[in-house]
C-alpha cells in the first residue's frame, strides 16, 4: 500500500503532467491562431469568408482540429469512483476559490439539478455514470453556490446553437481554481436538449457549460454531463427567439440571462 508521502509525489506528478498538457494545447492554439490570422487573410483577397465556431473557457476553440495524441499517463476520469480534480495554478483574476470537489463520485444513476434564471428555469439531469467528474462538479459547485447571481455569457445560432454559462465573471475566461478532465469517446453528439461541458482543449474542463436548444454540428470533443428537461427547452426558445446582442451569431443574448439560483434534488 502506498504512502502518504508516495501518494503526494504522485499527484505532484499528474499536476506536473496536467501543466504540461495545458502548455502544449496553449502553444497549439495560438500557432492556429496565427496560421488563421494568414489563412483569413489570403481568402480576403479573394473574396471569400470562412467563420469557425467553438467553445471554449478563454477563447472559442477550433472545432475541426483533432486532438493531439500523448503518450501521458491515463487521468483519473471518474470510471473507478474517483477524480483528478487538478488545482489550477495560474493566479487569474477571473478565477473562483471554492475548493476542490471530493476525488471519489458517484458513479451510478443521475441527479437532477435546476437552475433558476431571470428568463424561467431550466431543469438538467446529470448522467453520473458517464459523465461522473463533469457531475459530481456541477453538483458541488451548485452547492457553493458558485453559479449564484452569474451570467450566461454567450449565445450562438445556426449550425451552433447554444447559450453557454458557468462562469461568474462573464468574460468567457473564469471558472473555479480547478479543471478536471475531458471524458468523450469519440462518438459524442449534441442534439436538442444536450448538456455539455465547454473547454478550452482536452483535460480543461472546469465550471463553464453549455445548454443546446437545437441540434448542433460539433466534433466529439466536450464532454456529455446529461440533459435537459422540456420547461428548461421552452426558456431556452424563448432566450433564442430574443436574440443576439448586436444581431449577431455569437455574442452575449440580446436579453441578459443570469442564473439567480441552482437546486440539487435527487430524482
Amino acid at each position: 500500500m502506498p504512502t502518504n508521502k508516495q501518494r503526494r509525489q504522485a499527484a505532484q506528478r499528474r499536476l506536473q503532467r496536467q501543466l504540461e498538457r495545458r502548455e502544449e494545447l496553449a502553444q497549439k492554439r495560438r500557432r492556429n491562431t496565427l496560421i488563421g490570422v494568414a489563412v483569413l487573410a489570403l481568402l480576403a483577397v479573394a473574396g471569400a469568408v470562412f467563420i469557425v465556431i467553438g467553445l471554449g473557457d478563454d477563447e472559442p476553440a477550433d472545432t475541426t482540429a483533432t486532438p493531439e495524441a500523448t503518450t501521458a499517463a491515463p487521468v483519473v476520469d471518474g470510471s473507478d469512483g474517483t477524480c483528478e480534480f487538478v488545482p489550477d495554478t495560474s493566479g487569474s483574476e477571473t478565477l473562483t476559490d471554492v475548493g476542490i470537489p471530493p476525488a471519489e463520485v458517484p458513479t451510478t444513476g443521475t441527479t437532477n439539478l435546476t437552475l433558476a434564471t431571470s428568463a424561467g428555469d431550466i431543469g438538467l439531469t446529470l448522467d453520473q455514470a458517464n459523465a461522473p467528474c463533469a457531475s459530481a462538479s456541477m453538483v458541488y459547485l451548485a452547492e457553493q453556490e458558485f453559479f449564484a447571481d452569474t451570467p450566461c455569457h454567450r449565445l450562438t445560432s445556426g449550425g451552433l446553437s447554444v447559450l453557454q454559462c458557468g462562469d461568474p465573471s462573464g468574460t468567457g475566461t473564469g471558472g473555479p481554481t480547478y479543471d478536471f478532465p475531458t471524458q468523450v469517446t469519440g462518438s459524442e453528439t449534441y442534439p436538442r436538449g444536450t448538456l455539455a461541458m465547454a473547454n478550452a482543449g482536452q483535460g480543461t474542463d472546469a465550471s463553464q457549460f453549455f445548454l443546446v436548444y437545437a441540434d448542433s454540428q460539433l466534433q466529439p470533443d466536450y464532454t456529455v454531463v446529461g440533459t435537459i428537461d422540456e420547461a428548461g427547452l421552452a426558456t431556452l426558445d424563448a432566450i433564442a427567439a430574443a436574440g443576439i446582442e448586436g444581431g449577431a451569431t455569437d455574442g452575449p443574448p440580446a436579453q441578459p440571462v443570469t442564473i439567480e439560483s441552482t437546486t440539487v434534488a435527487a430524482p
